[in-house]
């Protein structure tokens, strides 16, 4: 029975750590970008992070290649 209760509390106590972790590292990450109004504002932008790949720098290669090209065939 001492046993069970000593896992539990190790479990407890390993999730506590982790959350206390996560939640540093929200906070950390929301502090780099100061432009956020708020506490928690900060928190929720800074764990949902950009699944969107930005190509920018390919689309304007891309429209520069295709310049360079209509320029060569005239």
């Amino acid at each position: 029975m001492e046993e069970n209760k000593a896992v539990i509390g190790a479990l407890l106590f390993i999730a506590l750590v982790i959350g206390a972790n996560f939640v540093m590292y929200a906070i950390a990450r929301g502090a780099a970008n100061s432009k956020q109004k708020g506490f928690w504002e900060t928190i929720s932008k800074s764990m949902n992070t950009s699944t969107k790949t930005k190509n920018d720098d390919m689309d304007e290669l891309h429209k520069k290649m295709e310049e360079l090209k209509k320029g060569g065939e005239k």
